[in-house]
Parts: C-alpha cells; sequence; structure tokens
C-alpha cells in the first residue's frame, strides 16, 4: 500500500518559484513598464515543458518539418529576442525563400511587427521582402485597414523609394491620412483647424513631408489637394511651388527631389517557368476552342493561345487585393481554380481588362458578350461544362478599392465568385457558383452544388497567340507568336492558317516574331513583299 501527496508536493511546486535560492534561470517577460522577472530552475523547467529540451542550444538543431508557418514565424521572433541571431537570421531565410506565399498572405501583420522595433538592422531581409512587394503594389498596404497604426520607420522607407508605383498626389493624400490618425483629437472639419492644430500635424510629419516629391504634382492637385495644408508646408516651400507654375524656368531654393520612377503596369514574363500548375494541354485546347467559339476542340497541335502567367495564388498570395493589384490592365486573361476537397476545376474567361482604379461606390457590372465561365474534366469529373454570358450588361463585377479587399473576380450575379472575409482564399470557404435559374447572367451553373468552398490554388493567365503556316517542299513549319487585341486576332488566325503553300525558293528563317509595333517577319526573298502586306493590314486594318 502507498501513499500519495500530490496535493502537498504540486503546492511545494509553487512554494519553490517563490525561493530565490539556488535558481539558475530567469525569464523576462513583457517589457518596459508591464516587464515581469521570474527565477526559475532549469531542471524543473526541461520535464514541465518540451520547449527548454530542445536540442538547439546544446547541439545546433532545429527541425522544422511538419511544423505550421505561424510557429516558425514565432519561433524566429522568440529567437531574436533571446539574441540567437544564426537561428533567427536562418529562419528569416527559410521563410523568405519557401514559404514566400504564406508571408504574402499573412502580409500586413507580419510588415508591422517586424517595424515595431527600435533596431533598424532587425529582420533586413524580411523587410526588403516586404518593401518589395509595395514598390510594385503600395495598395497592399496603402488600402489596408490597419495603414493608420504603421509605424513611423515603415512608412519612411516606403517613401524613401524612388520606384514606388504610385502617383504623388495619391501618396500625398495618404500621409495626411496617417498624420491626421496620430492625432485622433484634431478636428474633423478643417476648417475648424488651429494654428495649432496645423502645427501639431506638421510635427507629427516632420520627417515624412521632405521625402514628397511637391514639384511633381499638377498644378490643379497642388491648389486642391496641398494648399488647404499649406501652413505645414513652410513659407518657403509654398512660394517655390507657385513660381514653378509661373516662372518654370526659374531657379528655386527648395529642394526639389527627382520623379518617381513609374515602370510599365504590364507585369514582367516569368522566364522558364511553368505556365500552368492546374491545366494540362487538352484544358488549353478546350479553352482555346471555346475562346474562338469552335464548334470543334482544337486538336494540340493547332491551339492558337498559349498562357502567360500573371498570377499563382500559391506563389504571389490568395489575399484578394493581390488579385487586382497584379491583374490591373491585363487583357483577354482566363482565371483557373482548383478547388479544395474535390477534382474540380472551374474558371471564367475575361476579355476586358482587370480595372483596380475605378472608385465605385461599392460595384460596377462590365459588358462584354464574349466572357464565359467553365467547369473541366478531371478525375471524377467526366465532362467539361461552359456557360457563356447570356446578358451582356453584366458580364463582371468590378470592385470598388474598399471592396477589393474582400471580393477577387467575380463573374454575374456570383456565378463564378472568388471572395475571403478573412482575405485568404483558402480559408474561409467563401467563394461560390451561385446559379438562380431563369434569372442567371450565364447560361448555366458550372457546378452541381450551391455550397460554398475554398481553394487549393487559383491562376490568372493572360492569352498569347501562336500562328503555324505550312511553307515550302519541305513543309517546313513558321512559328510566330503575336500579343494583340483579341479583336483583331481572330482575322489574323484566318488569314493565315488558310494559306496551303508559298514559292519554294523561299529562303526563310525558322523564327519570327510579330508584335503590335513593328511587323518583323524577315522573309529573305524580297517576292515576300506580299505577305509582309498581308499580315500588316490584318493586323492594323482592325
Amino acid at each position: 500500500m502507498s501513499f500519495k501527496f500530490f496535493d502537498k508536493l504540486s503546492q511545494d511546486f509553487s512554494d519553490l518559484l517563490n525561493d530565490k535560492k539556488e535558481y539558475n534561470v530567469v525569464i523576462e517577460v513583457d517589457k518596459e513598464k508591464n516587464k515581469k522577472s521570474f527565477a526559475l530552475h532549469s531542471v524543473v523547467l526541461r520535464y514541465r515543458s518540451t520547449y527548454f529540451t530542445k536540442e538547439y542550444i546544446y547541439c545546433g538543431v532545429v527541425n522544422i518539418e511538419n511544423i505550421e508557418n505561424e510557429i516558425i514565424y514565432e519561433l524566429m521572433i522568440i529567437a531574436n529576442e533571446l539574441e540567437f541571431e544564426e537561428l533567427s537570421e536562418k529562419l528569416k531565410s527559410y521563410l523568405v525563400e519557401s514559404k514566400a506565399s504564406w508571408l504574402r498572405t499573412h502580409f500586413s501583420r507580419i510588415y508591422h511587427s517586424i517595424f515595431d522595433s527600435n533596431k533598424c538592422n532587425e529582420f533586413k531581409g524580411l523587410k526588403q521582402f516586404y518593401n518589395d512587394i509595395i514598390i510594385k503594389h503600395p495598395n497592399v498596404i496603402f488600402e489596408s485597414e490597419d495603414f493608420t497604426s504603421l509605424q513611423e520607420a515603415a512608412l519612411i522607407s516606403i517613401l524613401e523609394k524612388d520606384n514606388l508605383q504610385l502617383e504623388e498626389i495619391k501618396i500625398w493624400d495618404y500621409i495626411i491620412k496617417w498624420g491626421i490618425a496620430q492625432n485622433p483629437t484634431l478636428p474633423k472639419n478643417l476648417k475648424e483647424w488651429s494654428k495649432e492644430n496645423f502645427k501639431t500635424l506638421k510635427a507629427t510629419l516632420q520627417n515624412c513631408l521632405p521625402l514628397i516629391r511637391y514639384f511633381h504634382i499638377s498644378e490643379k492637385d497642388i491648389w486642391e489637394k496641398l494648399k488647404p495644408y499649406r501652413k505645414i508646408l513652410g513659407m518657403q516651400l509654398w512660394d517655390d511651388l507657385n513660381q514653378r507654375l509661373i516662372f518654370p524656368n526659374q531657379s528655386i531654393q527648395s529642394l526639389a527631389l527627382p520623379a518617381r520612377i513609374i515602370s510599365n503596369p504590364e507585369l514582367p514574363q516569368r522566364v522558364n517557368e511553368l505556365i500552368s500548375t492546374i491545366i494540362n494541354d487538352e484544358h488549353m485546347a478546350e479553352i482555346s476552342s471555346w475562346i474562338d467559339r469552335e464548334s470543334t476542340i482544337y486538336s494540340l497541335e493547332n491551339v492558337p493561345y498559349k498562357l502567360q502567367l500573371i498570377l499563382r495564388g500559391s506563389k504571389d498570395g490568395f489575399q484578394p487585393k493581390i488579385f487586382w493589384d497584379m491583374c490591373n490592365g491585363h487583357v483577354s486573361t482566363v482565371v483557373i481554380v482548383k478547388v479544395a476537397g474535390t477534382d474540380e476545376i472551374l474558371g471564367g474567361y475575361n476579355p476586358l481588362a482587370w480595372d483596380n482604379t475605378k472608385t465605385y461606390y461599392d460595384h460596377m457590372y462590365m459588358e462584354t458578350n464574349d466572357s464565359f465561365i467553365f467547369s473541366l474534366k478531371n478525375g471524377n469529373i467526366q465532362n467539361s461544362i461552359l456557360s457563356r454570358v447570356k446578358n451582356k450588361s453584366f458580364a463582371l463585377r468590378y470592385y470598388s478599392l474598399d471592396r477589393q479587399k474582400t471580393y477577387g473576380p467575380n463573374f454575374g450575379a456570383s456565378e463564378f465568385l472568388l471572395r475571403s472575409n478573412v482575405s485568404d482564399f483558402t480559408k474561409d470557404e467563401q467563394c461560390q457558383c451561385i446559379y438562380c435559374f431563369g434569372y442567371g447572367y450565364y447560361e448555366k451553373t458550372i457546378r452541381t452544388t450551391g455550397e460554398k468552398f475554398s481553394i487549393l490554388d487559383y491562376e490568372n493567365n493572360e492569352k498569347e497567340y501562336n500562328f503555324f503556316i505550312e511553307v515550302g517542299k519541305k513543309n517546313e513549319i513558321l512559328m510566330s507568336r503575336v500579343i494583340a487585341q483579341p479583336t483583331s486576332q481572330k482575322s489574323w488566325k484566318n488569314a493565315l492558317l488558310q494559306m496551303k503553300s508559298v514559292p519554294v525558293n523561299w529562303n526563310l528563317k525558322n523564327y519570327y516574331q510579330i508584335n503590335t509595333q513593328v511587323v518583323l517577319l524577315n522573309l529573305l526573298n524580297p517576292k515576300a513583299s506580299w505577305l509582309r502586306t498581308l499580315i500588316y493590314y490584318s493586323f492594323f486594318d482592325r
């Protein structure tokens, strides 16, 4: 028989916490005024917490296999706090190189936290990673709900970028918004502001104002946007702005920063990257035939289009706002989605340009006769489904800047919609394909269920054009690629594919490229001028 005294033993261990003798570990919790210190004993910690049995401190080994990304991120923060610089740096590199999609999806939270530090050299790699995103897609941070809680150091690091892809007057608007938010006691009505109110705002923005490129703001915006706040600019700068408007060639005393370098909004091509990880060549042949309204599916050899990847969720992130920023301006695109937990591959074709700049009250319907939505045969899905728009006035729905935080692409009345209330299409099962029989804007439903869903991955691809011309005795294939407006592509294909042969004595190069600016079909025989003319007018007469 044995007697157990667990209650007394537990009390003894509690008393040990307050015993300052022979402790060998001190743990500090929280910062500054709220900081508390606990004197502890390592032997107890090792057996009461697996955290203190990890091998890193003694053996330099950390196993992060099957560990959630959020735990890895928190471990990086803890390692940094404990000044395990090697571990912190290694975990940072791992997240940037292997978990870029997760970092993008949790952009706001992490971006705020890494700048919430007085040590400017901490997490340099992560800061650069996020600043690179902001340069190309500044709305990701400026339009976020917690933008005004951004640390001043983070804001300054953004404003210092010469290639920030945003109009200067919009930058000014955001700076004013941020400055006012730091001083909630300022009157809501600017007309009620006193001199002290302007001084308060000027003091708050003293490190940001010198980074604005004032002399690259239009006259209209200077008058409408800057003038109401001229008291925070200083008399000299305001005088110089007026002088530049009246006497543009005279010298000024204020520092005139160079204009920001605004690049082409088209995203660079991703060289040697697998075009789609969701669909195969047979799927592409099917989609291409739908685009051209062909009655039969193209053979794999005659598919007139290829895809140029614009966005992939697993690489670029699943935030709705990422979709609008990265796809803005792209024309003739195919959205492709892999549904979580099923074999379903859903998608939609948009012949119009995606536009994230419109200041709609909530949303606006876009008009086209040529859009369609679809479900592709895959696994247990035996047959593909094509559903064309039947009410052109309600083909697609584009959203206001605020709604772009929740809504991605939307065809018709949510007949194919990507949506997330937590800013991640993979998380909360808010995507849907609703169809009201007799009231839908597309011909038919593309799913057998009306249940909402999340996605595993998605892509938005821009179509590019291929030509195949049969030439010469040996049936050599001349392949040209064209980037052209959709209204002209069909006429190009019909004109060129109908040619059966050309004179056998022509000396041809293997490959030629045609684009919207210059016809580069360089046939070495001068007799080819008629073909060059045909191709030229086939495109430019539209």
